[in-house]
């Protein structure tokens, strides 16, 4: 079987935790990296391996957080929302934008992990020259550290704005928050510098599904373009993308996220990679709806293995009432189901359908299931090229065939005519099938934000769920995340960002 980084990052934290336990006496005591021995942490290149995966593991955004953090930027949107259980102390203040640098959250929690990848990428980029490593081994990891580090920026970015750009780990811990140019420009040469010497996907044995690719890099690339209305270089990295031979659409919507079609889809460029035996997805907890059984079809059984939480993610009903009756994306809402002791529950009409993307894992180990967690996928940079032409030239009939392609999977196949568009019009279009195609996977807010919107929805949903007193006091400093008080305490040189 190809070997998988999420089963070898199962075992560097495995061997992590013995490490800490075998310690119980300095539990409470901070780790003190600069004390790190690169001289043996680097002496082989199972070592330079141990650290390198260690940052993909810090990197990533799953199930370490309960999957709160996949929700918390979806929180602040209009697609959906969340009541019940202790979760429900970080959902109220997100929602209603009551959120500070204090917020009970996990938004501190996050930083330090990113900033922890951070660390060890520079770890590796410091020392590997000095390792007994292969040149064409040393190559690869150094665009692989690159790769990591520049896509935590980028998340970073996103959330926070400007933040401190920590590229050595020698130096002051006391640094200020860079500006725009500087992190922007940061991501772009690192990425293309890493898509340089990443192999593409399935090109190079041995390589373990889960690690940097070019195609991954090149999605950085295309939606960081994108955010940053950089539209011809946007369009042109898409079409490298789409272009190439290593990446095609799955047929079957309903089927793209499931535990066993995750490797051998080809649509998926970039994951967090997740395991029920590690760091799981745990999303599906608060998707099940209270003593579900089975939906209304059968096709989704509940399982003693998994975890039903008292948490609920639920969904708006304008957004499920906006797609095409015939739309087959449709087929992963629950609208229905059976509770254990055979009564089927309506859930439509009551901002309470659920969904179901990530099929739930029949070998879930409690909180944990194995789906793997998309980042970027063919269907993302494809709706982006056409964006960006659009952008570029206003309608034309490549975005129209593209906008196509992805309604045509979704069953709709009623045929788009480029002369009924204008600029604006076209926009809309192509911002509200990503809305459909990409819902729950993390890039609602960016877009919102790109198009303008994001204070027009927040004000809209805010007026109708919490009312005049929430929704006027929402101002374009909520575009942005407070950066964790942590941080703001420890760090003297780093500024809280303005409003906050």
């Amino acid at each position: 079987m190809k070997p998988n980084i999420k089963h070898i990052i199962i075992g560097v934290i495995s061997m992590a935790a013995l490490s800490s336990a075998a310690g119980c006496d300095d539990v409470l005591k901070e780790e003190v990296f600069s004390e790190l021995d690169p001289a043996k942490m680097f002496s082989t290149q199972t070592g330079v391996e141990r650290v390198l995966f260690n940052a993909y593991d810090y990197a990533a955004v799953n199930g370490n957080f309960g999957g709160n953090i996949q929700f918390q930027e979806e929180w602040v949107c209009d697609q959906f929302w969340e009541t019940g259980g202790a979760v429900n102390q970080q959902y109220v203040p997100m929602s209603n934008f009551s959120f500070d640098a204090s917020y009970p959250g996990h938004w501190g929690t996050l930083w330090n992990r990113f900033y922890k990848a951070i660390r060890d990428c520079n770890l590796v980029l410091e020392n590997i020259d000095a390792a007994p490593v292969s040149d064409e081994t040393r190559k690869l990891m150094k665009a692989e550290a690159r790769f990591i580090r520049a896509s935590v920026y980028f998340k970073m970015h996103s959330l926070w704005g400007n933040v401190p750009l920590r590229l050595t780990t020698t130096g002051t811990a006391d640094l200020k928050k860079c500006t725009t140019e500087e992190i922007e420009s940061f991501i772009e040469e690192e990425m293309l510098a890493a898509a340089s010497d990443l192999p593409e996907r399935g090109a190079m044995s041995g390589y373990q599904y889960g690690r940097a690719t070019k195609g991954a890099a090149q999605a950085y690339l295309c939606k960081h373009y994108l955010q940053t209305r950089q539209w011809q270089k946007s369009a042109d990295m898409a079409e490298l993308i789409i272009g190439s031979k290593f990446y095609n659409l799955w047929p079957d919507y309903t089927t793209l996220f499931t535990v066993d079609n995750e490797q051998k889809n080809t649509e998926f460029i970039w994951v967090y990679t997740c395991s029920a035996i590690g760091t799981g997805n745990e999303i599906m907890n608060g998707a099940f709806p209270p003593d579900f059984k089975s939906t209304a079809d059968g096709k989704v059984t509940y399982l003693p293995n998994m975890r039903n939480w008292a948490r609920m993610d639920r969904v708006w009903d304008s957004f499920y009432n906006s797609y095409d009756p015939a739309d087959k994306r449709l087929g992963l809402y629950v609208t229905s189901y059976y509770k254990s002791n055979g009564t089927l529950v309506d859930l439509t009409g009551k901002d309470n359908i659920r969904l179901f993307k990530y099929t739930p894992d029949i070998n879930a180990v409690a909180n944990a299931h194995g789906n793997d967690i998309p980042v970027f996928r063919l269907a993302d940079i494809i709706l982006a090229r056409a964006e960006a032409l659009n952008e570029i030239k206003g309608p034309n009939q490549e975005s129209i065939n593209l906008l196509q392609e992805i309604r045509d999977r979704a069953g709709l196949t009623d045929k788009l005519d480029v002369g009924s568009f204008t600029k604006e019009t076209l926009r809309d279009r192509i911002f509200q099938e990503r809305s459909w195609e990409l819902a729950g996977e993390n890039h609602r807010r960016e877009d919102l934000i790109r198009q303008g919107k994001f204070i027009e929805v927040a004000k809209a949903r805010t007026l109708k769920q919490y009312g005049e007193v929430v929704s006027s006091k929402i101002d374009d400093h909520f575009l942005v995340f407070p950066i964790p008080q942590t941080e703001i305490d420890a760090n003297k040189l780093c500024e809280q960002n303005e409003g906050y």
